[in-house]
């Protein structure tokens, strides 16, 4: 049923008009309507492709309402990842957990938030982008409060954390409305630098998180934790997300949900191709991200918390920072080079990369481990660029085949691509971790997982050459 409160006027239409001299019909200019506002915030009459509204309005409405948006998207990606440097400190704080417990708390937000991303993506169309990020925003609040709660009890069952660590998925589903409604503010040839923008932005709130709350918890602790304020100190900032979004962003009326364009992607078998691409590269970066701190904690566990002053700080915030800073570089490459070369570079060094952490567990050294993983989250990150750099313009051949590249079908097919293959490489976040948890809980080690990280990597480099870089066809379009 449509939604008459939020759907775009009627278009304009021109009508005939008679020229009173020779009384021949003759057609009246069309002037594109201006944009129109209504209670709500709701904006009327959008088109960020005509040149005039854009320069005139649109630019710094679409401005305002990327900020907010990378603001809001952050805090979920802080929220998403709370877990990961959680969980590891849980025992120290006299939980009484062993480690495949300890594994699915790091990984269930990421099997949630990735599942929600699918469903999340179609919702700014249904509520307004304003209006859907003020709900998601407030959502964070639900298991930002709850880990306050149950993390100051070590007498909390395990089921208990386990919801309460699922629930911290609402921040990895955030990614996909926020890409879905900035996608509406910009025109197409902005897209690509707003969406890097918006998706950077998240990106980095992992790094934070990762972070800020070894210290938190930490200074002024003395022989305890204060585990609680691991939650507690996001709440005032997602409060100020929620109050900037009501007061700053906008509701686009002509924004609607493409089910049609997503229906006819699934049909599409290079969706499922770059699925398992995006799986190895960002589901490596988020995954690796997750896990990072509880690696350091097991292989190293002197370097787990370094002591600076009264608190501590964990250097496994570096991984998801380098991966975060070099995503850029993977899209910067790709446009000179193609996405499926760079690809297939990033696969190479992973594996390569992957053997070199291998080697250096026995010999002991934390910092060669370090090193190695930080080498490993640069090729993931330049990884993740190259892979949705490739979406657009994979989609834009297969459309030229049928019906002319660059047609409103063929865009509509890639935009809703990407929203879903951003939702399946997500899937990596759980994948990485419970294969980690497999190979401890058979052989008491993790070189098992990473022999199979590796022998993976391999099966899609060979996949990316073969679907892509092989293809006469193809390469004449540098993908």
């Amino acid at each position: 049923m449509t939604d008459t409160v939020n759907a775009a006027p009627p278009p304009v239409t021109a009508s005939p008009s008679v020229d009173p001299a020779s009384a021949a019909p003759t057609t009246a200019p069309v002037t594109a309507p201006a944009l129109a506002t209504r209670p709500g915030r709701w904006i009327d009459n959008w088109n960020p492709e005509d040149h005039t509204q854009w320069e005139t309005e649109g630019r710094a409405i679409a401005r305002r309402n990327l900020r907010w948006s990378i603001f809001a998207e952050f805090l979920g990606f802080v929220v998403w990842q709370l877990w990961s440097i959680v969980a590891v400190t849980l025992p120290a704080a006299g939980f009484d957990l062993d480690t495949g417990e300890i594994f699915w708390l790091i990984s269930i937000p990421s099997l949630v938030g990735a599942t929600l991303r699918i469903p999340y993506s179609f919702l700014v169309p249904k509520f307004g982008g304003r209006n859907w990020t003020i709900i998601s925003a407030g959502l964070l609040l639900i298991p930002a409060i709850l880990l306050a709660i149950v993390v100051g009890n070590p007498e909390t069952p395990f089921g208990v954390l386990l919801l309460v660590a699922a629930l911290a998925g609402f921040g990895g589903g955030n990614f996909a409305s926020s890409m879905s409604n900035i996608t509406f503010f910009y025109p197409q040839r902005e897209k690509g630098w707003a969406l890097g923008l918006n998706a950077a932005g998240g990106n980095l709130g992992a790094s934070v998180a990762q972070f800020v709350v070894p210290i938190v918890i930490t200074i002024g602790a003395g022989a305890t934790l204060n585990l609680p304020l691991a939650g507690w100190i996001w709440v005032p900032l997602i409060l100020v997300a929620m109050i900037g979004a009501a007061r700053r962003m906008d509701n686009i009326s002509s924004a609607k949900a493409d089910f049609a364009g997503s229906a006819a992607a699934l049909r599409e078998p290079h969706l499922w191709v770059l699925s398992l691409l995006y799986i190895g590269t960002f589901g490596s970066f988020i995954g690796f991200a997750s896990v990072f701190p509880k690696l350091i904690a097991d292989q190293f566990p002197e370097f787990s918390a370094i002591a600076i002053g009264g608190a501590s700080i964990s250097l496994a915030f570096l991984g998801a920072l380098v991966g975060s800073l070099a995503r850029p570089y993977g899209g910067r490459l790709s446009d000179r080079f193609g996405g499926a070369r760079i690809t297939m570079l990033a696969f190479a060094a992973m594996g390569t990369i992957t053997i070199g952490v291998l080697l250096t567990l026995p010999l002991g050294n934390f910092w060669l481990f370090l090193g190695c993983f930080l080498l490993l989250f640069a090729a993931a990150g330049i990884g993740n660029g190259s892979t949705y750099r490739m979406v657009p313009v994979v989609f834009a051949v297969r459309g030229g085949a049928a019906a002319g590249s660059g047609d409103v079908s063929t865009q509509r097919r890639a935009a809703a691509a990407l929203g879903l293959i951003s939702a399946i490489g997500a899937y990596g976040g759980f994948l990485i971790p419970q294969m980690l948890n497999l190979s401890f809980q058979t052989t008491g080690g993790y070189a098992g997982a990473f022999l199979g990280f590796v022998a993976a990597y391999a099966a899609l480099l060979v996949l990316t050459y073969v679907v892509y870089v092989r293809s006469g066809r193809l390469r004449e379009h540098k993908i």
